[in-house]
């Protein structure tokens, strides 16, 4: 064989191994990119397993006659405003996360002084189906702070793949995925007084 059909040769396995890990590099970020799509599905899934426990609660503490009924209008209008707000998963960003982290912290802090306040009636508090709402409300908060810690971690291996050399030479049109992070002044404890 020719010394330039040797150079051809090389060059051609060259390039084909190097088209192959170039194809290799762009499916990885895709797989990445939808693992956190799906991620940030679930934790709207968590989100919304809340959202529909808050009738029940609702309900529940009607049912005790002078419980006090702006504290139950703010859950209601609180939940109808995070019920509304929607993020498409193709859409992912920082703004469109801080709309919905705004309507749940909002929901959040409403269903805090409903239980705040619940403290004040003892027929309610010794509402076993109250109580058992209560219990299920707090799993519902801890799955959705597993939910989005899953989704940070996924959305934190993307956008080290995205930077990482040589595959940022071909990142090209994927942007970063934001993170979920925690509302300003979430690392002071809440104070609780009743």
């Amino acid at each position: 064989m020719s010394k330039g059909l040797i150079t051809v040769l090389v060059f051609g396995v060259i390039v084909l191994f190097g088209g192959v890990w170039a194809c290799n590099k762009r499916n990885n970020f895709v797989r990445l990119r939808e693992d956190a799509k799906a991620q940030w599905q679930q934790v709207e899934s968590q989100y919304q397993r809340r959202s529909d426990l808050i009738p029940n609660i609702v309900a529940t503490v009607k049912g005790e006659a002078n419980f006090e009924k702006s504290t139950l209008e703010a859950v209601i209008n609180a939940r109808a405003k995070a019920t509304s707000v929607n993020i498409n998963p193709d859409k992912l960003d920082d703004n469109s996360i801080a709309k919905f982290k705004a309507a749940q912290g909002e929901l959040s802090g409403a269903l805090s002084r409903l239980l705040v306040v619940s403290e004040n009636y003892p027929n309610l508090k010794a509402n076993q189906g109250f109580a058992d709402l209560r219990v299920v409300l707090e799993g519902s908060e801890n799955r959705i702070a597993e939910e989005r810690r899953k989704y940070n971690e996924l959305s934190r291996e993307f956008n080290k793949s995205i930077q990482y050399f040589p595959g940022n030479l071909l990142a090209g049109s994927f942007g970063p995925m934001p993170y979920f992070e925690s509302e300003a002044g979430a690392e002071k404890a809440p104070k609780v007084e009743f």
